[in-house]
């Protein structure tokens, strides 16, 4: 067995559990336990003194003393050492000459005063890096929550900022529309009942109107897709993959074997953005002309999928993530979950959302 490993076997088996139970007691615990070593040691040293002096050993009870209750106890306990090695002189024979004493004396409580005010020194500041480190953590902890809590903000009120727009389309500009197309009507059938030639101007402009109306309320419900119902994001998605194979000629498919309901709106409105930024990647980027958007309820939990035929993803995957990529996984983070990409086994791009519970997000 190497040193290093016999250093690593003491440290972790034998001094650090040592430590461990000493520094549960209390310090009269401590105390105590470290004057009846020391004068354990003296009965020793008086014991085998025509032998081997054990006089070191006092930096055993002195060390402990200084790294669990302090320095002024260690020295106290210092004193107490050098009493006893005195006395342990004074019994086992001849003693020395006082000049000699003092010198031993004096050598002895320099270096235990030493140890002392060094060990206490190094107790105190690996406890301030401690409580540095762990007061930085809190911190820090609490920085990520405060910033996750501020993003989560950010997108509730960005979604609820849409949503008020769409309803103010919806109520406004819609009826607007509606409202200046029956009057351009009514107007074109009082030129045409007259014969007047602007009657097909007229009838232009009505139709016109008339065209912008679905615009607008596609606009609208874009803005504010799903309804406050638990089934309103099977609905949403299924409009939404009607209108994207409609407005860019491609095959958009919406695919839910099994009814999902989803009752917290907030949840099915992140759900819905995800599929939204998803699709249009797909589109913009990927140049893709199948799209599956796939949603169901398993036992692992809400798990929706969007695959394309399109270009994919360059291998090895980036470090790096787009902007809509980050949003994406931002909003399956605020509802618990979890957000990966890829590219599936025909090439193309493949996006899945894991949330696990229905939770408030």
């Amino acid at each position: 067995m190497s040193l290093g490993r016999i250093r690593r076997y003491l440290w972790e088996d034998c001094v650090k559990p040592l430590g461990s139970v000493i520094a549960r007691r209390a310090h009269w615990q401590v105390v105590l336990g470290c004057i009846a070593l020391a004068f354990l040691i003296a009965w020793l040293e008086y014991s085998v003194r025509m032998k081997m002096s054990l006089t070191v050993l006092y930096a055993i009870p002195i060390s402990v003393m200084a790294w669990f209750v302090g320095s002024l106890a260690a020295f106290v306990l210092s004193i107490l050492c050098l009493v006893l090695f005195a006395a342990t002189e004074h019994l086992v024979g001849p003693a020395a000459a006082p000049i000699v004493l003092f010198f031993i004396g004096l050598t002895r409580i320099t270096f235990y005063t030493f140890l002392s005010v060094v060990l206490a020194r190094l107790n105190y500041l690996q406890h301030n890096l401690e409580n540095l480190a762990n007061a930085r953590g809190v911190a820090l902890a609490q920085e990520i929550a405060e910033r996750e809590r501020l993003e989560r903000e950010m997108l509730n009120v960005s979604e609820r900022e849409q949503r008020r727009i769409g309803r103010d389309l919806h109520d406004g500009l819609c009826q607007h529309l509606s409202a200046t197309a029956l009057a351009g009507y009514a107007h074109a059938r009082s030129l045409e009942s007259d014969n007047l030639p602007q009657a097909l101007k007229a009838r232009q402009i009505v139709n016109l109107i008339e065209d912008a109306i679905p615009l607008a309320r596609a606009i609208t419900k874009g803005l504010h897709p799903v309804e406050m119902r638990d089934d309103g994001l099977m609905q949403a998605l299924e409009e939404y993959a009607t209108a994207t194979s409609n407005l860019f000629g491609i095959q958009c498919r919406f695919e839910c074997h099994l009814p999902v309901l989803v009752p917290t709106p907030a949840k099915a409105a992140h759900l819905y953005r995800i599929v939204q930024e998803g699709v249009s990647n797909a589109i913009r980027h990927g140049k893709a002309t199948q799209i599956t958007i796939l949603l169901e309820d398993t036992d692992t939990g809400l798990h929706l999928r969007i695959s394309d035929n399109g270009r994919g993803f360059a291998q090895p995957l980036p470090e790096r993530r787009g902007m809509g990529l980050e949003i994406m996984a931002a909003r399956a983070k605020f509802m618990g979950g979890e957000f990966s990409f890829g590219s599936n086994k025909d090439g193309g791009a493949e996006l899945i959302c894991l949330v696990p519970e229905l939770m408030d997000a």
